[in-house]
């Protein structure tokens, strides 16, 4: 039963209102009819469990990197159909994010060799802000 206001809803999921608004906006989320005349919720519209439960896997699978591009493409696949297809998805977003880590980690090495170089001297500019520059 659909009881819960936008900002209840909101809570549930761990989630600002602004955000269930724009994941509505983006489709991810539907956006509940008003009831008619105001009816015994005095207009307001209500959200169940399934949307709270909708956010949450939103905000799941966000924290494992997915888009939400990629996310739309996840919630419309079924959950025992499609698993080629999912695995497929998280098989693109495993190799996103290890090129991603192999990235900070090359960024984290350059800094703390520069980190380093200014440490060693305290004559001229910073090396640290000089190759930022470059």
């Amino acid at each position: 039963m659909a009881t819960m206001t936008v900002a209840t809803l909101a809570r549930a999921a761990g989630v600002g209102v602004e955000t269930v608004r724009y994941y509505q906006r983006r489709g991810l989320l539907a956006k509940p009819d008003r009831p008619a005349n105001g009816g015994a919720t005095g207009g307001v519209r209500r959200y169940g469990e399934a949307d709270a439960r909708r956010l949450r896997f939103i905000r799941s699978a966000q924290a494992a990197g997915f888009t939400l591009e990629g996310i739309a493409e996840l919630l419309r696949l079924d959950a025992t159909k499609d698993r080629p297809r999912i695995r497929i998805l998280a098989a693109e977003r495993i190799a996103a994010l290890d090129r991603r880590i192999s990235e900070l980690t090359a960024a984290r090495v350059a800094l703390q060799g520069l980190a380093e170089d200014c440490d060693m001297s305290s004559q001229g500019p910073c090396p640290i802000l000089t190759s930022f520059e470059q």
